[in-house]
């Protein structure tokens, strides 16, 4: 089984050819174009900008993953059973032109379409070369636009057990790095700073900030808090833009205690027998190895997507899209829209 997948929910240009062969899941190809240095200079994602560039892109990264997956454009419907593509949440005018790229596609070739939650599409990251994964999971999903803990069960349903009430994990990252002018996108930048302190002794500066939620009595996360404390701590301290490394220390570890402590809760309370870490954020190595030795010391199996799949690619929606073609849960094309605030 083959599905063609599209990726545009934000800024990412996707397309990839996935194949599932007796459940185990292998990506042919996937290729992803990238509107980083487009956006850097305006901090942030500009929507009118990014659905511009994804019109541009989306033909072009369409016939290069077919390309490099040696299918022809006149042996698409012969090599291809499936189109899958990402139908929320995300951008409107972002999600639009993946949707009826797809649309017109599944239309042409007259092949099913299989529109696929982007939350989703990062949770199925996990079974992409692992078809070993121990279910029922809790599973810690971060990223620039969402923080959620999900339960999935043994037939894969999935359930949103806890969730942010205001700025996502890697939203925060990205306006920490804002407030001390380290650039966009702000989470690499914050993590690799925090490690040089690490790596440096990290004695000659400590920075306390709070862990907003840690100690509350539900799975919800916050962390606009925090981003206001880091404010305030800058303003009052007259030589903070020789301590950055030490801010970052201390905000990447807040973050990442408020994360690992909320997700093990939730393994513990659900009595799971997997913790799985999906997101642009799981890439994150310091998240990446707490939340695995805390996992591993309770008891928990722990997986993690490899890295190449941690951001935005269609090469998660085309795994989402195999489990689903597998259970036929199978869209109307003629129906499908793009659906900005798409719940799991």
């Amino acid at each position: 089984m083959r599905i063609l997948a599209l990726e545009s929910s934000c800024d990412d240009t996707s397309a990839a050819v996935v194949e599932s062969d007796h459940g185990l899941i292998s990506v042919i190809s996937n290729v992803v174009s990238s509107q980083i240095s487009l956006h850097e200079k305006f901090g942030g994602v500009v929507p009118e900008l990014a659905a511009r560039e994804h019109v541009s892109n989306i033909l072009p990264v369409i016939n290069s993953a077919l390309k490099q997956a040696n299918i022809a454009p006149d042996q698409i419907k012969h090599n291809i059973d499936a189109i899958a593509v990402t139908s929320g949440p995300g951008l409107v005018t972002s999600l639009m032109v993946g949707v009826e790229t797809a649309k017109a596609l599944a239309h042409t070739l007259d092949l099913p379409l299989i529109g696929i939650n982007h939350i989703e599409g990062h949770i199925h990251a996990n079974f992409i070369g692992n078809n070993k994964v121990v279910l029922p999971a809790i599973i810690l999903t971060v990223s620039g636009g969402h923080t959620n803990l999900v339960s999935m069960d043994k037939e894969k349903n999935l359930v949103i057990v806890g969730q942010t009430r205001d700025d996502a994990a890697g939203e925060a990252f990205d306006k920490a790095a804002q407030l001390m002018g380290l650039g966009y996108p702000g989470g690499p930048i914050v993590s690799r700073l925090a490690s040089e302190h690490s790596s440096s002794g990290g004695q000659q500066h400590t920075i306390d900030l709070p862990r907003p939620m840690i100690g509350s009595h539900d799975l919800d996360f916050s962390f606009s808090g925090l981003k206001t404390a880091l404010l305030y701590a800058l303003k009052n301290d007259h030589e903070w833009k020789q301590k950055i490394p030490a801010y970052c220390h201390s905000f990447e570890s807040a973050v990442v205690d408020v994360l690992v402590s909320k997700t093990m809760s939730a393994a513990e309370k659900f009595h799971v027998k997997t913790i799985l870490l999906a997101g642009g954020v799981s890439a994150n190595q310091k998240l990446r190895s707490v939340l695995q030795s805390s996992a591993e010391s309770k008891g928990f199996l722990f997986s993690a997507p490899e890295l190449t799949y941690t951001s935005d690619n269609a090469a998660m929606i085309g795994a989402a899209a195999c489990h689903k073609l597998s259970t036929l849960r199978l869209a109307d094309a003629s129906l499908l829209k793009a659906s900005p605030n798409q719940e799991l």
